[in-house]
Formats: C-alpha cells, sequence, structure tokens
C-alpha cells in the first residue's frame, strides 16, 4: 500500500524489486479495471518482475481527496509516484484502456518515468474525426444509465462499443439497447456511481494528448490495437491516436480485453496477447 496525501494505493507486485536480471519492472495499468485483470497477463512473464495497481477510488485503492471524478492527469501522478516508490524506474509500461490515457498523460508530465511505453486501445474520442458523434454516442450511454440503471447504461454501452465505422444518423436512429439481448439486468438498483457509465470519467475519453510532450520525450510509444477492434470505437481511437503521434498502430491479438483469462466473463488470447507484448518490448529499434 502506498499512503499519499489524496489517496492510499494499493498495487501487487510479481517478482523481486529490484528485478533479479537487472530489467525495470514491467508495469501494467487499466481504468476502471484494477490490478485484477492482469493476473493472467502477468502469469506469462514469469522471468519479469510485474507491478499492477488499483487507480485511486477503484478496487482496494481508498480516496482521501473528497472526489468521485477520475482525470488522467491525476492518475498519473499517482502512476509517478508509484514508480517513484519502487525506486527502478524508468519502468517499461502496459497500459490498457483508460490507464493508456493516464499512461500518456503521465509520459508528458514525466518523461524520465517511463523507457518504453505500449498503450493498448485509449479510448480517446477527442483524436477521432467524428469525434462530435463520438461524444454524442457516450452521452446516449449516460443518460440512458441515469434514466433507467445499470442494465440500460451497459446495454447502451455495448451497442456503442461495437458499433462500426463512424457515428453516424443511422446508429442514433437505432432503438434504445435492450438489456436482456446482452442477458443484463432490467431491474434499477438506484445507483449511478459506475465509473464506466456515469460521468465520472468523462474527463479520460476527452483528455487530448500534449503531441509535442510526447515527442520530446525519450519514451519509446508504441500505441497498441486488437486486431478484433479494428473498425469499432476502441479500434478506431488507437489508430487515431497513433496518427495524433506521427506513427501506425501496432497489431495485437484479440480484442479490446485481448489480455484477460476469463476474469471477467469475456477471455481473450492471454498467450498470444503477451507474445506479442514481449516482441514489442525486446524490439528496441
Amino acid at each position: 500500500m502506498l499512503e499519499t496525501a489524496e489517496a492510499d494505493i494499493a498495487y501487487d507486485v510479481y517478482g523481486p524489486v529490484p528485478a533479479a536480471d537487472g530489467r525495470p519492472p514491467l508495469l501494467m495499468i487499466g481504468q476502471p479495471m484494477d490490478a485484477s485483470g492482469f493476473v493472467a497477463l502477468a502469469s506469462h512473464f514469469p522471468d519479469r518482475t510485474v507491478v499492477a495497481y488499483d487507480p485511486r477510488g477503484l478496487g482496494r485503492s481508498v480516496r482521501k481527496d473528497g472526489r468521485v471524478d477520475n482525470s488522467p492527469l491525476v492518475q498519473a501522478e499517482d502512476v509517478h509516484a508509484l514508480i517513484e516508490a519502487l525506486g527502478a524506474g524508468p519502468v517499461e509500461l502496459f497500459a490498457s484502456s483508460g490507464g493508456a490515457i493516464t499512461a500518456l498523460a503521465l509520459v508528458a508530465a514525466n518523461p524520465l518515468d517511463v523507457s518504453t511505453l505500449v498503450a493498448h486501445e485509449p479510448p480517446l474520442i477527442t483524436v477521432l474525426p467524428d469525434a462530435k458523434a463520438a461524444g454524442r454516442a457516450q452521452s446516449r450511454t449516460h443518460d440512458a444509465y441515469v434514466a433507467r440503471g445499470f442494465g440500460a447504461g451497459m446495454a447502451e454501452f455495448i451497442a456503442m462499443t461495437s458499433w462500426r465505422g463512424e457515428f453516424t444518423e443511422k446508429y442514433f436512429a437505432e432503438p434504445a439497447a435492450d438489456p436482456a439481448q446482452f442477458g443484463l439486468p432490467a431491474a434499477d438498483d438506484g445507483s449511478r456511481d459506475d465509473p464506466l457509465l456515469s460521468d465520472r470519467s468523462w474527463a479520460v475519453t476527452s483528455y487530448r494528448p500534449d503531441a509535442a510532450a510526447l515527442a520530446a520525450a525519450p519514451t519509446r510509444i508504441v500505441i497498441a490495437v486488437g486486431e478484433e477492434s479494428l473498425g469499432v470505437m476502441t479500434g478506431r481511437t488507437a489508430v487515431a491516436t497513433a496518427e495524433f503521434l506521427g506513427q501506425q498502430a501496432t497489431v495485437f491479438p484479440s480484442h479490446h480485453g485481448g489480455f484477460l483469462g476469463g476474469e471477467y466473463g469475456y477471455a481473450g488470447q492471454p498467450e498470444a496477447f503477451a507474445h506479442t507484448l514481449r516482441e514489442v518490448l525486446d524490439d528496441k529499434h
């Protein structure tokens, strides 16, 4: 547990620090997923010291700042504090989803923290050519959640993230997604604090990377996209982020949760994913 003025940050360490082979720790971060989502992926790096953490206010990490919103700038400072606490930087960093956005903010603010960043499918709405329509689609998901609860909101979220191509009027003409179609509960439990469906994480998806700071950083940045995600929202944001940074996205196996071993009911291909991640980390060119 890393205790700071604003949060107590829980993290897991697999292996010794410093690493026995002298290599830097391999840090794995997500958002809103916590460290539990990296168990399968970490198991495929038995030769590395792997560190995974729970973002503030999620999992075992407790906020003391009196806030409920999730900001990539704030979380980037938490990851910076964690790297300092490990005393083994610069680290190699695999970051997925909102964690990839946190990682881009981290490198922009603290460029000496990370030697190689693999940013997997950052859901950056701001870099999409249809950014305004994508924001409208996000609002539609939020409105369904506020009006009818988790099942309705999650059904809309699934419909949004599985839509292929840009968000056109055809998308908005679609009827409200049916929770039962996805095996989701129709009943409303009254809660409205889900970090994925509420507006608490809008600062994450609305973040715009500092391209100049990232270009000036010594960090090697690789934007990753799952082969099954190409054409849908997080695949499109990954490709657009890579283009925004003047590069091409590197294709990884599987989907947005391609490194998962079934922890959340939607398994990816963690072994194949780990193989590709290892190749990317070992490729210094």
